[in-house]
């Protein structure tokens, strides 16, 4: 689990925001417009937009997690899309498959949203606060569109980056096929991504060495996030296979999306080629992030000034071991590391609570004020630390 993880994939995207008077600064392409990005990026209609989205088999909205206004932007484009193809399901990366049948009795109606979250075990199974997917449920249950649970458990993807692939035993592969081998560019992405984690210590490295395409803890790295696209790409053609041929909308971050790499190449894989792909951008954003090819289309974001404090960060990856919860990385420049928190720490107790799951701790840090201290205990071998965690004064 990431405990609010600061922007982890060099090309995230951002989505829709509310629109401000015109004296905003532009980059890139107009705000609140739509932007075909061909060979030669040119205007578009959101009537179009809409219209051809929904000749598609499966749709595709890219989202950078942890911002407010692209989720609205996804319920503006699900309301769209419901429509012109009411047959509809609604697929999300952010739950496990294990827990569909949560999703099939919210939708139903036989849950609170309480009893949602804490069933789905939202906590623990995604690290950004359920406030902002909520529009997206609540769009879901209103209109009994069915929710898809895309993604497998976290237990998965870590024993292919530890294991690899073929060292895990099938009846732990929740189902899932072998993926289909990415592009040399994907690789590229993902060894981005890779290097980032490896600088951020969560990479097992030798003092001195550099990742390298070549580290066969890359290799594994390459498996689990592909092993992931198939997973999302697997769910998504199960639906469009299925009878009626529903238009299936995933809701998945955008790296899982761009270029026609990750799930789209999967998709294609398992023979379901009418993909579109859908992003967005804040209207500050610079060509080169929008290069032609990344999507069909990206909608550019109005800017607007947030008055909403952002939630504080550790900058580390949690896992529950053992009664304690084990940090197994920590973010480069992160409040973390300057606090002096390392890998391998297990953190035992916060402000004098004993702490046994990493949804204890990410609640412990989403509620604490600006300008505050938080002291966490710690075990480090065979040493018991207190640290104090100091949360900077709000800017």
């Amino acid at each position: 689990m990431k405990l609010f993880f600061q922007r982890a994939l060099p090309a995230a995207l951002a989505l829709w925001i509310i629109a401000l008077p015109p004296a905003q600064a532009v980059g890139c392409y107009p705000p609140a417009a739509w932007t075909l990005l061909d060979k030669k990026p040119r205007n578009a209609s959101a009537t179009d937009i809409v219209a051809d989205m929904a000749k598609r088999d499966v749709v595709l909205l890219g989202e950078f997690h942890d911002e407010d206004d692209q989720h609205r932007w996804q319920v503006q484009m699900l309301s769209a899309l419901h429509v012109k193809r009411p047959d509809m399901v609604i697929g999300f990366e952010m739950f496990p498959r294990r827990v569909q049948p949560v999703l099939d009795r919210w939708v139903k109606g036989e849950l609170t949203l309480k009893q949602f979250l804490e069933q789905s075990e939202w906590d623990k199974v995604w690290n950004t606060p359920a406030d902002l997917y909520v529009p997206l449920f609540q769009f879901a249950r209103i209109n009994r569109i069915p929710m898809v649970a895309l993604n497998v458990d976290n237990a998965l993807n870590k024993a292919i980056r530890e294991k690899g692939w073929s060292q895990v035993p099938e009846a732990q592969r929740e189902g899932v096929g072998r993926a289909a081998a990415p592009v040399e560019a994907y690789r590229d992405y993902l060894f981005d991504v890779y290097r980032m984690h490896a600088s951020g210590h969560g990479a097992k490295e030798d003092k001195g060495t550099k990742a390298a395409k070549t580290d066969p803890a890359f290799g594994r790295f390459v498996e689990s996030q592909t092993t992931w696209d198939r997973a999302m790409a697997e769910a998504l053609a199960k639906q469009v296979k299925s009878a009626g041929k529903p238009l299936a909308v995933g809701i998945v971050g955008s790296g899982h999306l761009r270029f026609g790499h990750g799930i789209p190449h999967q998709l294609r894989d398992l023979g379901i080629t009418n993909v579109g792909a859908l992003v967005a951008m804040p209207a500050d954003a610079e060509c080169k992030d929008l290069p032609a090819g990344m999507a069909d289309a990206v909608f550019t974001l109005p800017l607007q000034e947030d008055d909403k404090p952002e939630p504080p960060r550790l900058g580390v990856r949690l896992e529950d071991a053992e009664g304690a919860v084990r940090l197994t990385e920590v973010t480069a420049g992160s409040l973390a590391e300057r606090t002096g928190l390392k890998v391998g720490d297990h953190l035992l107790e916060i402000a004098g609570t004993a702490v046994g799951k990493a949804p204890q701790v990410a609640a412990s840090v989403r509620r604490q004020p600006p300008g505050t201290w938080l002291p966490i205990r710690v075990k480090r071998g065979d040493e018991l630390l207190d640290i104090v965690v100091k949360f900077p004064a709000k800017q």
